[in-house]
């Protein structure tokens, strides 16, 4: 949430009544924003804004905010005025701690400590079994010192005769956990931090469809701002469709060819792009045209506005290190920074003596056709305009090198061109088909050369297929479109916050190398120490403006053989979005084939179904441990307040039968830098094969193959208690919490409810819970001590933000 607050001041041509006034502006974005205005029985009306931003942040409850109020020894009357002076960082630290009270704190602190303060080596037993990563390595990545724990204490610690013996109090562990030591994302993950000189095929490239439209395909308004804003959230890969323009001036246009949609001008998009293509990363920009102006002196004027335009990020000449060869690989995006590269058929201008070329060029055009007419899945409606691109003259051919549309052939044929600056489009219905049938020569290609994927042209909604399916065979330009928010572009944002919002992501190595096959409808891969996600829900704090039940709904994303369960909470016992809390058994994600191309996805709806805010973290910048998880909204864009307490532990997954083993022998602790893949002993093959029952196995069948059954997205939470097709399925009650596999829908924001298909149920034994702290009384913070005086120093890291009021509550 952003706000901010305007005092209206005394002017000449009113009375006094205008020195009295308040608004406050509060919004989850710089669009959707509400105003909150407020008249004071007095002109110094500073004196009653702090009071005014209490009650308008927790609408919901008036007598808890003015009871929290008291308790922090604050006014609470009607026309009370709060002074700025009394209204310091430890008055609200209190005042907030009184209004979310937080039991599970207790319960976790009386696991640890049955006295009112924990000792110091307690407090490191808590950070060592909670906080620390079993997969780390204890040489390179060594435990805390006592030095460093004791400085915990001291800068968390509100009560100074605690932390000058070594002493944490509740108060203090919750101050902890609310640090920016706690965040749940691994911070040098948001930092660039990939390897950027491979080439540019083995990179996940942000990618924008039909990126000048900003609402519906077939009567949407088009915007050269469009561009900018794509641009400036990190897009390195935008979609600019060009016409023909009418006389007297005959002006390239940019438009949705056949539609109602507006028209702009090629020229004032060029101009856009100009502005903020290196903005946000400077890695190259890739301009994908689909281009339909049959105007030899019009494609003259496309090629000029580009080269007096863009002048010299503009790549008009390959590189001499990169010669356009067959066998030759193209530069990395480290070698075209801040370059712009033009995505265009490229004509063939050749000599007659060339004319073999030409002749071969044209039997391919022609095998193309014929190829893509037999294909079954790949109508003209799904394709749209796209596959009616016109002859590139010249002036337009000559700026085209290292990305080169070709119509697709087969993957034999493009495997014998090897051709690595030869790029294809597919509507993502033939993307599907091409995965159910040959994933594993897909993933071969997208080691060469580079795979657009691009939305069915019966999308006139704007809504969005899901990309992970493209991902996890490695489709380097999975274009979304960006005016719509709603699953797979929250999917798509989350993921591209990463690596330094370079709009680049690095392949994993078994999608890179050309000594190994990848098949992402596997069960085991070779290379890969698969991981075990553990997730319990504890809490929520100050998710809705609202007295409402919510719920929490978590599942995985990744590849087709992960855990498909969609685990929810029941929903809170009462009314309560300030602080309700589940403290459910833990959701298991058992067995994760491929960590790093895996995303944890965790969304809160009302019970009415209405979202509340969502957060999706890739699996390999997860931090165990427990954390306070800053959710997210539709685009997401980070809320201020609303939050999760949680704790994630992700370890290496471990077949059942090994763990056995394990559990009847003392092992030392593990050690990240040496694992292994298990031997693929009889033993195992065993196991494997029990696994594979509890595991849903997706064939390689195009029904089950669709993207969008990849990962389920409906955005409604039914009602905890089985519905009566699984009562049929199974007589005995599930305990909570239920796990559902649902069809999927296609938007993430307000779907209609869905019924949920049959599922086997499994229950993990998991530990038993720590001793109820129903009788344990609320925390109260002492107002003569500073609370803390670390932490208004400390800065925010990361995209977390840094409002006074999150520093309070929550870092992550």
């Amino acid at each position: 949430m952003h706000w901010h607050a305007n005092k209206h001041k005394h002017t000449p041509y009113d009375s006094n009544h205008l020195a009295k006034t308040l608004t406050i502006v509060s919004g989850p974005d710089m669009v959707n924003l509400t105003y909150h205005n407020f008249f004071a029985s007095k002109e110094k009306v500073t004196q009653v804004i702090n009071r005014c931003i209490c009650v308008v942040m927790f609408p919901a409850d008036k007598k808890r905010v003015e009871s929290a109020l008291a308790a922090a020894q604050l006014p609470k009357g009607k026309y009370d005025t709060i002074k700025p002076d009394v209204f310091t960082e430890t008055a609200f630290r209190s005042f907030m701690t009184h209004l979310c009270p937080r039991p599970e704190i207790y319960e976790i602190f009386t696991s640890y400590s049955t006295k009112p303060t924990m000792t110091k080596e307690n407090f490191t037993k808590f950070l060592n079994e909670k906080q620390r990563d079993s997969r780390l390595n204890e040489e390179l990545f060594p435990r805390l010192r006592q030095d460093q724990i004791k400085a915990l204490i001291d800068k968390y610690e509100p009560l100074s005769n605690n932390s000058n013996r070594g002493l944490i109090s509740p108060e203090g562990l919750l101050f902890y956990l609310m640090g920016p030591e706690t965040t749940v994302v691994m911070q040098d993950s948001l930092a660039k931090c990939q390897d950027m000189t491979q080439p540019i095929p083995h990179y996940f490239i942000k990618s924008s469809h039909n990126t000048y439209l900003t609402a519906g395909q077939f009567s949407g308004v088009s915007s050269p701002e469009m561009y900018r804003q794509c641009l400036l959230a990190g897009c390195r890969c935008l979609e600019l469709d060009c016409w023909k323009g009418k006389p007297p001036d005959e002006e390239p246009i940019i438009t949705h060819g056949f539609t109602m949609t507006t028209e702009i001008l090629f020229k004032d998009v060029i101009e856009a792009i100009a502005e903020s293509a290196f903005k946000t990363s400077q890695y190259p920009v890739i301009l994908s045209f689909e281009n339909h102006v049959d105007s030899v002196k019009q494609q003259e004027k496309m090629a000029n506005y580009c080269k007096t335009i863009f002048g010299d990020a503009l790549l008009t000449e390959p590189l001499d290190k990169y010669p356009l060869k067959p066998g030759q690989q193209i530069p990395s995006p480290s070698e075209l920074l801040g370059k712009i590269l033009i995505k265009n058929k490229k004509g063939s201008h050749e000599k007659p003596a060339q004319n073999k070329k030409t002749a071969a060029a044209a039997a391919d055009q022609t095998a193309a056709a014929a190829t893509n007419a037999q294909a079954p899945n790949a109508t003209s409606q799904d394709e749209g305009t796209a596959g009616q691109e016109v002859t590139a003259y010249e002036a337009m051919s000559s700026i085209v090198n290292y990305i080169q549309p070709n119509k697709f052939i087969s993957f034999e044929n493009a495997r014998k061109k090897n051709k690595s600056y030869v790029i294809s489009s597919f509507v993502e219905t033939k993307g599907e088909a091409m995965i159910a049938k040959s994933a594993v020569e897909f993933v071969e290609y997208n080691k060469r050369q580079m795979s657009r994927i691009y939305p069915k042209g019966t999308r006139m909604d704007s809504s969005n297929y899901n990309p992970q399916p493209f991902w996890n065979v490695g489709c380097q330009m999975v274009a979304l479109n960006y005016q719509t928010m709603d699953f797979p572009m929250q999917l798509n944002m989350a993921l591209f916050e990463f690596n330094g919002r370079t709009g680049y992501l690095l392949k994993h190595d078994v999608m890179r190398r050309n000594d190994k096959k990848f098949d992402p409808f596997c069960d085991r891969i070779d290379t890969v120490v698969a991981s075990t996600l553990t997730i319990k829900i504890y809490s929520g704090q100050f998710l809705s403006d609202k007295n409402v039940k919510t719920g929490v709904e978590v599942e995985v994303i990744g590849l087709p053989g992960d855990p498909k369960k969609k685990y929810r909470t029941k929903w809170s016992t009462t009314p309560n979005a300030i602080n309700p809390v589940w403290n459910e058994e833990p959701f298991v994600f058992e067995k994760i084939l491929l960590p790093e191309l895996a995303s944890l996805r965790i969304v809160v709806h009302e019970e009415n179904g209405k979202f509340v805010g969502h957060r999706i973290i890739p699996l390999d910048a997860i931090q165990s441990g427990f954390h306070h998880i800053c959710l997210r909204s539709e685009s997401n864009m980070p809320l201020t307040l609303p939050a999760l307490f949680v704790y994630i532990e992700v370890k290496d997954y471990i077949p059942a039968a090994f763990a056995e083993k394990a559990a009847s022998e003392p092992t030392p602790p593990a050690d990240a830098t040496d694992q292994s893949p298990p031997a693929a002993g009889a033993e195992e093959a065993k196991k494997e094969e029990e696994s594979k029952a509890e595991t849903l196995q997706t064939d390689k069948a195009p029904a089950d193959a669709a993207p969008d059954t990849g990962s389920s997205t409906s955005e409604t939470l039914p009602e905890a208690s089985p519905s009566p097709e699984e009562t049929k399925a199974s007589p005995e009650p599930e305990p909570a919490p239920e796990a559902k596999e649902e069809p999927s829908t296609e938007s993430g924001t307000n779907p209609e409810p869905t019924s949920d298909k049959k599922e086997e149920a499994s229950a993990a034994a998991e530990p038993a819970e720590a001793p109820s702290a129903a009788a344990v009384p609320s925390p109260t913070v002492a107002t003569t001590e500073s609370a803390g005086s670390g932490d208004s120093s400390q800065p925010q890291t990361g995209s977390e933000g840094n409002t006074a009021a999150r520093h309070v509550l929550h870092s992550s």
